[in-house]
């Protein structure tokens, strides 16, 4: 068999063609020239330009800052086809389309249909934004940020910034949430070889245990300075095993809370506890204001629980009675109702108005059209402090903003312990399992998600929209604050609102 002859049949042998071939004499004639010339292979000699971590975070960072759910690979196209953008990428030219969609796929994207979801997101509803901006967070910056203390990225303390702190109370944040772990939910991904066989799985999410509990980036989890006693409740939800969480429950569970935070700071500080927004969570004392259900006219009427409301404060500072003596000649011992209440207060006009707009749905929150929005806005019935205060401060996070509530991130981590763990169908297992979980997400852990709860809140305070604040915090995931040049930052990056 000739030379030629040879190094075709070994080429096709190896299913390759004659171009190969040819590269084979051309091998073994360099090689008998010189046995230090060896071919080297050239697989694996070059890298995407996607596996640059920090090419690929501004790709995601981009989609992200995009705001739209139906984005495409040719959107990365276009990004990198800006001439700024590629000479700060350091890219010739830039990538088609099908290099983009395998881009998307290393970075963990696939194209199908998402799975839906049980609520509608309302994070940037009218009434949510009111609340968020002019509620929640100047309360934020002027009675919780400034008198607390805070930490570096290194672990560094800051103390807060009072004139003569530690004469001066400091205000400690201890944020409150309960959330519910599940039997079933395991870890998912995994290495499977094409031999494996389909396996049989539990049926449904499984038993379920609800974890209620306080933290701080102050103290961790809260519990007693010698850990014996914890305000941590695990409760097994359900008609036939320990009924519901009530507020009266959380009521409980905060006494104790402020029993072991008093307990680290006798005297010494006064705690921030925050809450979700949820109805349950702001009850009120049972004889405070609330005009919910009041009578227009005079009538029988204490409320849900029979207890007399308190007196209400007309406004020349004078106590205002709601119910009329027992010796009244009509009508003795009987709620005065609402139209009463508001003349009383001069304000015979909005007296006069309808008991309320239909189902109470005002068209707007602020105007005075109705006597029951005209009493919940006055200044007495705003004051009202929810009974889970008790002498600390007690505030509620906006609705739908999971991200300003650093406990959040606490759940996130310890469930994904949880998963790791082996099944179990016992509960008493599975509370154990979940209390090794919880004690996975140490007072480091939470500072840091403190942190970036932090960013958060000082991108909304500097009017960011949701997408905004988004970019910022991972832009600056090592800052507790955001630099001021963010609104430049934001427009040089070409970033949406």
């Amino acid at each position: 068999m000739g030379w030629k002859q040879a190094s075709s049949t070994a080429s096709k042998g190896s299913g390759y063609g004659l171009g190969f071939a040819r590269s084979l004499r051309l091998w073994v004639w360099e090689y008998l020239e010189d046995h230090t010339s060896l071919p080297m292979p050239q697989y694996g000699t070059t890298k995407s330009k996607i596996d640059d971590e920090d090419f690929s975070r501004e790709i995601q960072l981009h989609l992200q800052s995009l705001g739209k759910k139906y984005f495409s690979a040719m959107d990365i196209v276009h990004y990198l086809s800006q001439s700024e953008v590629k000479a700060r990428l350091k890219l010739e030219k830039a990538p088609s389309e099908r290099t983009a969609r395998k881009w998307l796929k290393r970075m963990e994207f696939h194209y199908g249909t998402g799975k839906n979801g049980m609520y509608i997101d309302g994070h940037e509803h009218e009434d949510v934004v009111n609340y968020r901006q002019n509620t929640f967070l100047p309360l934020w910056y002027s009675t919780i940020e400034p008198h607390m203390v805070h930490w570096t990225s290194d672990g560094k303390e800051l103390p807060p910034s009072l004139p003569d702190f530690p004469l001066n109370k400091r205000v400690v944040l201890v944020t409150h949430d309960e959330s519910t772990f599940y039997a079933n939910d395991r870890r998912k991904l995994r290495w499977i070889h094409k031999s494996e066989k389909p396996e049989p799985v539990q049926k449904g999410e499984g038993t379920s245990i609800m974890v209620s509990d306080f933290c701080s980036p102050d103290l961790g989890w809260l519990r007693s300075k010698n850990g014996e006693t914890e305000a941590r409740i695990l409760f097994k939800a359900g008609k036939s095993r320990d009924g519901y969480f009530s507020c009266e429950d959380l009521c409980q569970q905060i006494e104790l809370a402020i029993e072991l935070f008093e307990d680290h700071f006798p005297g010494t500080a006064i705690a921030a506890f925050g809450f979700g927004n949820a109805p349950g969570h702001q009850k009120r004392a049972d004889d405070a204001l609330s005009a919910r259900y009041m009578p227009k006219y005079p009538k029988k009427w204490t409320g849900k629980k029979g207890i007399r409301m308190q007196n209400g404060i007309l406004p020349n500072g004078q106590q205002q009675e709601f119910y009329y003596p027992d010796n009244h000649p009509e009508s003795g011992g009987c709620f005065k109702g609402m139209k009463k209440i508001l003349e009383e207060r001069g304000l015979t006009r909005e007296a006069n108005l309808n008991a309320e707009c239909d189902k109470f749905k005002c068209p707007d929150p602020n105007a005075a059209c109705c006597c029951r929005r005209v009493l919940f806005n006055q200044p007495d019935f705003i004051a009202q402090k929810p009974a889970i205060s008790h002498g600390h401060i007690a505030f509620f996070y906006p609705k739908f903003h999971c991200e300003l509530n650093f406990i959040e991130q606490c759940w996130g981590y310890a469930k994904f312990q949880y998963r790791m763990l082996p099944w179990t169908k016992k509960e008493a297992e599975m509370e154990k399992n979940i209390r090794e979980s919880l004690d996975k997400v140490d007072t480091e852990k939470m500072r840091r998600f403190a942190s970036r709860s932090a960013r958060f809140m000082d991108a909304y305070q500097r009017g960011l929209t949701g997408s905004q604040a988004a970019w910022a915090n991972k832009k600056y995931h090592g800052h507790r604050v955001l630099p001021n040049s963010i609104l430049e930052d934001l427009e040089k990056a070409r970033i949406a609102s």
